[in-house]
């Protein structure tokens, strides 16, 4: 037994670990930055055209790393991002080996992807030996946001907020910090590091690209929706893809309005309804079955250092949301420590569920939603007019200023949902090979990972070259193929591209085509949009093509 004198002066740690949170916690607060320059060419502040005296300024050859003998290059920091804690035994350690910022789906700051876990070791981003290449297709999603506001994060704020302010809460222990936390969180801007992630996406592939650029006689046309994170995020890549003071003059913005009766394939949730927004639902669904399986103990774990919130496994889900959103908001995040490698591995299949049963393979409208942009990638490999029978934007599209189709570099913005549809429009099925994904266990052969299909600043890239025949044959042929976050895709899933075995991930540009045409022609939107269908998909089901049953 302690002597009383010892008891005393462990009285005020006791007390400290299990004080009352204050009428503040889980409160919302925000900064604004309120100072307004005077603008450029004031008598104080002149321009620098004005100033002069620039020094040299001849510009040398455009950068084409991309053909480097040295390989691609690869991504793997979240610099200046702290590196996320994860629960070890009862304390909160950086591990060596396992990065928690991995395992955050769609919440991931992108990482280069190795080819091998699309299927095809040995392939990389770099240009196969005797090919050149002649055009690039960009899909980028946009940087690191903040959350929605009716995103598990402000959920759970709210709940804290308001019993801190009714009933009392009393956060001990590992929450200890939750008596004084704040929500600091926006909605659904990017965030200063979302900003930076563009950026630099710009920059990188002007040093990997740039050549391509010789080949322009009009500015390029960069196309993104109405939505302020998508607006940010080109002008972001295009500042660091020309330069801070040249990319003003040097490209086309098309702002596509992203609100409903518009059509938009670059986010065409609101042209494919009823079923559309009938079966978004599905991954909702998918991720309340799971975090009552694999955030059972959690809950347990975590409930006695809280007294005054009954902790739920929505409730610890959306604890466990925290960490990435605050991360890349703020630098880091005590909410990240809470959780081991295990509830982490969790997470990451919470968001493969979501993204499978919502937006992916195993959503029977998702084809649907991701053929328009099928149709206009088709329509710029043939040059021709897209069809306006989906989700396109004929007034945009029918016009060859605004949809140009004879560019050798194409950039176009969108959100991760968009990308996961268009990877079913495009019948991508490597990604699917364990699929229809099970709601009980993590499978251990899944490779739909959201955190390497749709992470914040995910890109998919469409390489048009021209490779040798064969080995035997140096006939040089117009071929193609596709990389996401620098991780050659195979294209087995294309019937015309499956015999071209190649250890490259590349299809003859002719057989490509082909399969394109065939994926379109077998694409019934207005059925799958509208339908009612004879046998309603719940979860889980049995889609793995993004596909409802057919009539």
């Amino acid at each position: 037994m302690l002597p009383l004198f010892a008891l005393v002066s462990l009285l005020p740690f006791l007390l400290a670990g299990a004080s009352s949170a204050s009428s503040f916690a889980g409160a919302t607060t925000s900064d604004v930055f309120t100072a307004t320059a005077t603008g450029p060419d004031t008598s104080d502040f002149p321009s620098a055209s004005v100033v002069g005296y620039a020094g040299p300024t001849p510009t040398g050859n455009e950068p084409f790393a991309i053909e480097s003998d040295l390989g691609a290059p690869t991504k793997s920091d979240i610099y200046p991002l702290q590196y996320p804690q994860v629960l070890v035994g009862s304390q909160p350690k950086t591990s060596p080996s396992f990065n928690p910022a991995r395992y955050w789906g769609n919440l991931s700051p992108w990482f280069s992807v190795d080819s091998a876990a699309n299927g095809l070791p040995g392939a990389s981003a770099r240009i196969p030996s005797g090919c050149n290449l002649k055009q690039t297709h960009m899909l980028q999603r946009h940087g690191a946001r903040y959350p929605a506001a009716d995103d598990p994060p402000s959920q759970f704020a709210n709940a804290l907020h308001s019993a801190a302010n009714s009933t009392g809460v009393t956060a001990s222990g590992p929450l200890a910090f939750l008596n004084t936390w704040k929500f600091e969180l926006g909605a659904e801007l990017l965030t200063p590091f979302g900003e930076q992630q563009l950026f630099e996406r710009g920059s990188t592939f002007r040093v990997l690209y740039g050549k391509l650029l010789d080949g322009f006689t009009q500015p390029p046309v960069f196309r993104t929706t109405s939505e302020e994170r998508m607006v940010d995020s080109a002008i972001n890549f295009a500042a660091g893809f020309f330069g801070v003071q040249n990319y003003q003059n040097s490209f086309n913005l098309e702002i596509e309005i992203e609100e409903y009766p518009f059509n938009n394939t670059l986010a065409p949730w609101q042209n494919c309804l009823p079923n559309g927004d009938t079966y978004y639902v599905l991954g909702n669904q998918a991720i309340d079955a799971w975090v009552d399986v694999y955030l059972k103990d959690t809950v347990k774990r975590l409930q006695p250092s809280l007294k005054g919130v009954n902790l739920t496994a929505s409730i610890v889900y959306a604890m466990q949301n925290l960490c990435p959103f605050e991360t890349v908001a703020l630098g880091s995040s005590e909410f990240c420590g809470l959780f081991t490698q295990q509830e982490w591995e969790g997470f990451e299949y919470a968001l493969d569920l979501y993204f499978w049963y919502g937006n992916g393979p195993g959503n029977p409208v998702t084809a649907a939603q991701g053929i328009g942009y099928v149709q206009e990638l088709l329509a710029r490999l043939t040059q021709t007019t897209p069809l306006a029978d989906t989700s396109i934007n004929a007034t945009l599209d029918d016009n060859p200023t605004t949809f140009p189709v004879n560019q050798p570099m194409y950039f176009d913005f969108t959100h991760d949902t968009v990308i996961s549809v268009i990877l079913s429009a495009m019948n991508l099925t490597s990604f699917n090979t364990a699929g229809p994904l099970p709601l009980t266990h993590i499978p251990a052969n899944n490779a739909y990972h959201v955190a390497q299909i749709a992470p914040f600043a995910s890109q998919l890239l469409g390489q048009v070259l021209e490779c040798p025949a064969s080995l035997k044959n140096a006939t040089l042929v117009p071929s193609i193929r596709w990389i996401l976050n620098d991780g050659v895709v195979p294209l087995t899933g294309i019937k015309q591209c499956a015999s071209h075995k190649n250890a490259d991930g590349l299809c003859p540009l002719d057989s490509f085509v082909a399969g394109i045409q065939e994926l379109v022609a077998d694409e019934d939107w207005t059925y799958d949009c509208t339908a009612n269908y004879t046998s309603t998909p719940g979860v889980p089901n049995t889609i793995t093509n993004g596909k409802p049953p057919r009539h």
